[in-house]
């Protein structure tokens, strides 16, 4: 599933070939997704420059002069700039026609993407407005947790994957910021005291940074019907079993509601975290 730093390179990517350009129209294959298509977007679109592509959370906005589009991957969805002439494979709903002979072409398998318009500001949308801070920000930071988690008797991993605590950390990044900072995912989020708060916010940033990082070659040109995500290094998301990277110990499975979870028992059973820091520096993008 898209999470931010999939969708935050998938801005990068493909802003580049976007920001300047006018649509010439929209082609819809398949209006059915997470919520149907709107039927008036060509109207509303064509013609218009897009003047900038901006993520919040796990949302990507292509605002033109009138009006702005939101746009959400879901579990499957991607994007691609591909030639205009590029005739659409089975999953593939959504073309959006530019001038220069290119088209944004939204593929989605399972279809729990959507799409919607609004002609306000955008970041007021009843989609947006409620999602908390950007986690690559200076708004976003320990004595924010800390506040945030007072009294919280939930599970650390469930409160950092809430988007009105933070916007954008999906399953695998928490699993993988949790394990960067020592944390066992079933810690109660109120008994962090501002120290763990500290570390576990400089992990989630260190956490998308890296990832982001080493996704920004990707090529959204590519003509391939599926068009996968970049390869990461996981430390502990899907690696049950395995030895963990930092001290050997097996990567155990647990499970917060409906979701898995993957944590070191070793590593993060301490208050200091794995043995040898996996990270690098994160810095603001």
């Amino acid at each position: 599933m898209p999470e931010l730093p999939e969708v935050e390179v998938t801005r990068l990517g493909i802003s580049k070939h976007l920001i300047g350009n006018a649509v010439a129209g929209v082609s819809v294959h398949s209006a059915k997704l997470r919520s149907m298509v709107p039927p008036e977007l060509s109207g509303l679109i064509t013609g218009q420059h897009i003047e900038s592509v901006q993520r919040r959370g796990k949302y990507l906005i292509f605002t033109c002069r009138t009006g702005s589009l939101l746009v959400h991957l879901g579990m499957t969805g991607h994007l691609r700039i591909l030639p205009g002439d590029r005739a659409p494979g089975p999953h593939d709903h959504l073309d959006i026609l530019f001038t220069s002979g290119i088209i944004l072409r939204l593929n989605d398998v399972r279809r729990f993407g959507s799409i919607h318009w609004t002609a306000a500001d955008p970041m007021q949308h009843k989609l947006l407005s409620g999602i908390g801070p950007e986690p690559l920000t200076e708004t976003f930071n320990g004595s924010y947790l800390f506040q945030r988690s007072r009294g919280r008797k939930v599970a650390i991993q469930r409160f950092i994957m809430d988007s009105a605590v933070v916007a954008g950390v999906g399953n695998i990044y928490a699993a993988e910021a949790l394990f960067r900072c020592g944390l066992l995912p079933t810690s109660l989020a109120g008994d962090l005291d501002d120290e763990r708060c500290d570390r576990l916010a400089g992990s989630i940033k260190e956490t998308l940074a890296t990832s982001i990082a080493t996704g920004r070659s990707m090529d959204f040109c590519r003509e391939e019907g599926k068009l996968a995500y970049f390869p990461q290094q996981l430390f502990v998301y899907d690696r049950e079993g395995k030895p963990c990277r930092c001290c050997g110990a097996p990567i155990e499975r647990g499970r917060l509601g409906n979701r898995s979870t993957f944590f070191c028992p070793v590593c993060q059973g301490s208050r200091t975290g794995p043995r040898e820091s996996p990270g690098s520096t994160w810095r603001l993008p």
